[in-house]
């Protein structure tokens, strides 16, 4: 059991008789006989809703324990991420709307860490930077248009923006939040 007051974003609690991840918490000290409060954002864990609740500080939720495993991606089909446990070679299928855009960027084989909450997946930890590489792409050309970008197709299908200088097999780096070039990869000629 823990309090309200000492929740923070990524534990997993049961209130009400659902289980619920957190997303944010602030907490707020109360003045005088004012107790304070925690502010947290929760996503359920069965129906994937979000929403946002004030706790009184004192009031006591059921911690759950989440377990974390490296899973290795298969493939994907139908809105559905296989993946599969090296060590054991059972596999996991995990929703795509539960991994959010990231899920077009998987690659066969990739190690991630899954995390699971009552043995059921709830989330899929991305590094926040991956290098990829460019599978087809306009020829490069050199202008002094340092502002001009142009698109560019990744080896799983993924359309991105890349600068000019950028060719057909140039490993990439790119931001795992937004989905957008970073930089060139060091040591990243083409193949």
């Amino acid at each position: 059991m823990v309090t309200a007051s000492q929740l923070r974003a990524g534990m997993a609690i049961r209130f009400e008789g659902q289980a619920y991840k957190v997303l944010a918490c602030d907490y707020h000290p109360g003045q005088g006989q004012m107790g304070g409060t925690a502010h947290a954002r929760l996503k359920n864990l069965h129906t994937g809703t979000t929403w946002e609740h004030n706790f009184r500080a004192e009031l006591k939720l059921e911690e759950l324990p989440a377990e974390k495993r490296s899973l290795a991606f298969l493939y994907a089909d139908a809105g559905v991420c296989y993946f599969m446990d090296p060590g054991t070679y059972d596999q996991v299928d995990v929703p795509a709307e539960l991994i959010g855009e990231q899920a077009r960027v998987l690659q066969p084989d990739v190690l991630l860490p899954v995390e699971f909450v009552e043995g059921q997946p709830v989330s899929v930890q991305f590094p926040e930077v991956m290098e990829v590489r460019i599978a087809d792409t306009a020829p490069p050309t050199h202008q002094q248009q340092d502002s001009a970008w142009k698109p560019g197709r990744l080896e799983n299908g993924v359309e991105v923006m890349l600068p000019q200088f950028i060719k057909t097999g140039d490993l990439i780096r790119l931001d795992m939040t937004t989905l957008r070039y970073m930089d060139r990869a060091k040591g990243a000629g083409g193949r």
